[in-house]
């Protein structure tokens, strides 16, 4: 520990201590070339060598000192600069003016920021309300419609409604206020939810649920725990070109699981399926995967204190488990 004080004490002093002995040697040359008594001459500079130890002593511990108070400074999670030590000397002090500086510009930079970012979430808020009107008289007049195409349409409609969600979830979600309402909801009733609001794809895409009741109450957020089954439910059927859906409870009786027959994750991808913007080799393939549903399920569930687990077999299906921590039947 004080190694290292020391070794930057001398980098800092080397100099002066450098003149120091160039000085004393001046001063012993003179009196060898001018035949004085050598005595004198150690005496002298013996004595100004002690003085300058004293010195030296008293400097190094006022330079641990003030390293000390910088390392403490440094420890803690936000440092500002009203904390500082007194500047050692005139060049600290406009060091420490300068970082003043930086800091006061980087605040206001961030509410600046801060500012912005509220705005661009009021105006998407705004945008999204407005664009489900015109979905939804869409939506009725498909459903008036005996266009051959009209269920097709539908469906697309559907999926251009759910993505205008995911913007509005994403953006909220980068926000230091996420409007999580922690309560005791029943699982089953959530996962239900979900179920109705991908019924009209089930039927489209010609594949089978299979829902088994999971009898648990979860503490959790019900409007972002919704939104995380419905983004899984999607990515199910996305990937899923034949066969069934099954949703059951977790082992343990502490989550559950959306398990799907479809083309599977591959081995190499599997570790990376939560990065945001990732999309793989069968999103590399489809051509329309975003890889921001999963990464939205992954930040969500971090927020809230859960965990998901995936488990994939190419060409045979995937497994997605929601774990609740901690939590079990109620």
């Amino acid at each position: 520990m004080w190694s290292k004080y020391l070794i930057g004490y001398l980098k800092r002093i080397y100099k002066v201590l450098l003149w120091f002995l160039l000085l004393t040697g001046c001063f012993c040359l003179v009196y060898f070339l001018y035949d004085l008594p050598v005595s004198a001459a150690l005496y002298a500079a013996l004595l100004s060598v002690a003085c300058g130890l004293l010195f030296l002593i008293f400097d190094f511990l006022r330079y641990v000192s003030h390293c000390r108070k910088i390392e403490f400074m440094l420890s803690q999670e936000l440092p500002v600069p009203e904390d500082f030590p007194l500047p050692f000397d005139y060049l600290e002090e406009e060091y420490q003016a300068l970082i003043r500086k930086i800091y006061r510009n980087r605040i206001d930079e961030q509410e600046r920021s801060a500012i912005q970012y509220a705005d661009l979430i009021d105006y998407y808020t705004l945008w999204v309300h407005q664009i489900k009107t015109p979905i939804s008289a869409m939506n009725l007049l498909l459903q008036t419609e005996e266009s051959p195409h009209a269920g097709e349409m539908s469906l697309e409609l559907f999926k251009i409604e759910q993505y205008t969600e995911m913007v509005l979830q994403y953006l909220r979600l980068g926000s230091t206020a996420n409007d999580f309402v922690l309560q005791t909801y029943d699982l089953d009733d959530m996962i239900r939810q979900a179920l109705r609001k991908y019924a009209r794809m089930f039927i489209g895409r010609k594949l089978s649920v299979n829902f088994s009741e999971t009898h648990q109450k979860v503490l959790t957020d019900e409007k972002w725990m919704v939104f995380v089954i419905e983004q899984l439910l999607s990515n199910a059927l996305k990937y899923t070109n034949a066969g069934t859906i099954s949703i059951y409870g977790a082992e343990g009786g502490q989550g559950f699981v959306i398990e799907d027959t479809g083309i599977g994750i591959s081995a190499e991808d599997l570790p990376r399926i939560f990065e945001k913007g990732y999309t793989g080799f069968n999103g590399r393939r489809d051509k329309k995967a975003t890889g921001l549903g999963l990464y939205l399920c992954k930040q969500i569930l971090d927020k809230l204190g859960h965990r998901i687990e995936v488990a994939s077999v190419p060409g045979t299906g995937t497994k997605m488990t929601v774990i609740f921590p901690n939590l079990s039947k109620l």
